[in-house]
């Protein structure tokens, strides 16, 4: 099953199931649990003390050893693919209870056929051959579903119907379809993306290899979901899956996955134009069954109404858990979308009737099958029908017949109200009824006598209260100090000292202070105001010195009252 990649490691303990067919998935985690999930008893543990710590550990290693990648604590996670084996590891210094690790089986193969898908009740005859009408007319196809559904098996299967001579590019982040193994022959072309080739640069190099098929593996991004809506639009069909549950959520569910900030109605609009058959699947363990089980849930119709040009959806097939199915038939868009791929569609597709609406019992319908097939697969269809309740049968026990245990009637009396011993309870005895139920409660007849001594009514047994049985038998209690407790002392608060003014500082006015005019030696000072005065000048005339004016005489005066006073202070 293993190739030329995975040859080179050592996969021990876990060859047997990677050898078993029916198992699709195997777990390990939280320090040695094994879990698988098979195909028919879905998912259980199993004990394995050889798969542990330490052989995971090889694995991984080995696994990156091949894979040309590292696997440590600065590289905790750890992808591995081959062709029909994918593996992930998740790094103890991540995983906290130990190394996780999931191998998943892809192998290259086609799984599903009509008689299994119709015996297993995965599908209805009549919806079947309607998905591969839908086929043939080229409709674009959205399979939904959560992990481990299905979804994958479901395209393949569909893919498998589409003409000899229709070309396929299918566009994968992670090899599973492999239809290019599985058809050798055809032509088919399988790109997987990287970080190198994006979904959009695939695409584009898609359209140009003229396809007629583009099956994009899954849309989980919004990339995908634009590679999905311009290859609709561009004319080409496809098919692809994608996580929502319901069919009927398809449209918003892509549109979440967008994260832009496109118009809602618009984009929505644009998938129901496009998109024709919405599909979702279900996988779970089912009690009516006893096995688990995968079936098609819900099949609508996408299309936009021409009257009032709004997006809506036909839901043509809907399924209860119980077995019981719910169809509609298609309405005139989808037919005439799959007429013009020369498919004819009925009006009354599934034969409803005027009513539009039918149901249907897929229990009945496997087990019609299985008879049909020569009676391959009806012992499983019969056990997959509930079965009828079984009713327990008792051993009855003979005894005296009601007849026997009633009494003899007369017809002419048939209450016997003539007989003697009937008579004699006349209407007085019917009137003592009461005083005789009062006689026999107190022991007194109605006349006042006693007819009997009154029973003494026992009292009832003293409820020892608990302080009187505290005080009735004393106990020695220990006698306990009481602590004394030092009172805590109050809190002074806390004074905060509050700033005082500051007092305006007092600026020094600087003195004039006496400049010491330098003299020779032997020579007198000078006074300043004295040769101030001598500045002044006094008149000459006929080269006799005049007596200064009266205005330069008070000038002096006044400039000796300034020194003097600058004195005084000084």
């Amino acid at each position: 099953m293993l190739n030329s990649i995975f040859d080179q490691m050592d996969f021990g303990p876990l060859n047997e199931f990677l050898e078993d067919d029916d198992v699709t998935d195997i777990s390990y985690s939280n320090g040695g649990q094994v879990w698988l999930k098979t195909l028919t008893r879905g998912i259980f543990l199993v004990d394995r003390p050889n798969i542990n710590n330490a052989f995971m550990e090889k694995l991984a290693f080995q696994c990156s050893n091949v894979m040309g990648k590292t696997f440590n604590m600065a590289h905790p996670f750890l992808d591995a693919e081959s062709a029909e084996l994918r593996m992930n590891f998740v790094h103890d210094s991540i995983a906290t209870n130990g190394i996780a690790c999931l191998i998943r089986k892809t192998p290259a193969k086609i799984r599903l056929n009509k008689d299994k898908l119709i015996n297993e009740q995965y599908i209805t005859t009549k919806l079947h051959d309607f998905l591969i009408k839908c086929i043939h007319g080229h409709a674009n196809i959205m399979v939904a579903g959560e992990t481990g559904s299905g979804k994958t098996e479901l395209v393949k299967y569909l893919a498998s119907k589409t003409k000899e001579d229709e070309k396929i590019i299918s566009i994968e982040d992670t090899l599973e379809l492999h239809l290019d193994k599985i058809f050798p022959q055809r032509d088919i072309v399988a790109m997987k993306t990287n970080n190198i080739a994006s979904y959009t640069e695939a695409l584009v190099a898609c359209m140009r290899q003229n396809p007629i098929w583009i099956l994009l593996a899954e849309v989980r991004s919004g990339e995908a979901v634009m590679a999905v809506r311009n290859s609709i639009s561009s004319g080409h069909h496809v098919m692809s899956t994608i996580h929502a549950d319901r069919a009927t959520a398809i449209p918003m569910r892509m549109y979440s996955l967008l994260e832009s900030s496109q118009d809602i109605e618009q984009f929505v609009g644009s998938i129901h134009r496009y998109v024709q058959i919405g599909i979702y699947v279900k996988g779970y363990f089912s009690k009516r069954l006893g096995r688990f089980q995968r079936e098609i849930i819900e099949v609508c119709e996408f299309y936009v109404d021409d009257e009032d040009n709004k997006a809506k959806c036909n839901l043509l097939y809907q399924k209860s858990l119980d077995g019981k199915v719910v169809l509609r038939n298609p309405t005139k868009y989808l037919r005439n979308y799959l007429a013009i791929g020369n498919v004819d569609v009925a009006e009354d597709e599934f034969g409803l009737g005027p009513s539009n609406e039918g149901f249907e019992d897929t229990n009945i319908e496997a087990a019609q099958n299985a008879a049909k097939n020569g009676g391959e697969g009806a012992e499983e269809a019969a056990k997959q029908q509930p079965a009828a309740p079984v009713e327990e049968k008792k051993e009855e026990t003979k005894g005296p017949s009601d007849e026997e245990l009633r009494p003899p009637t007369n017809e002419a009396d048939p209450f016997g109200m003539n007989d003697e011993k009937t008579s004699a309870t006349s209407a007085s005895q019917i009137e003592k009824t009461d005083a005789q139920k009062l006689a026999d409660s107190t022991g007194v007849t109605a006349q006042g006598g006693n007819t009997a001594a009154p029973q003494a009514v026992p009292t009832p047994a003293p409820v020892q209260q608990p302080v009187q049985q505290a005080v009735a038998q004393p106990v020695q209690q220990q006698v306990v100090q009481p602590q004394v407790v030092p009172a805590q002392q109050p809190v002074a608060p806390q004074q905060v000292a509050v700033p005082q003014p500051v007092a305006p500082q007092q600026v020094a006015v600087p003195q004039p202070q006496k400049i010491a005019v330098p003299t020779a030696p032997g020579q007198q000072p000078i006074n300043p105001l004295q040769q101030a005065q001598n500045a002044i000048p006094k008149p000459v005339v006929d080269g006799v010195m005049m007596k200064a004016p009266a205005g330069a005489i008070q000038a002096t005066q006044n400039l000796q009252a300034v020194q003097a006073a600058t004195q005084a202070a000084a």
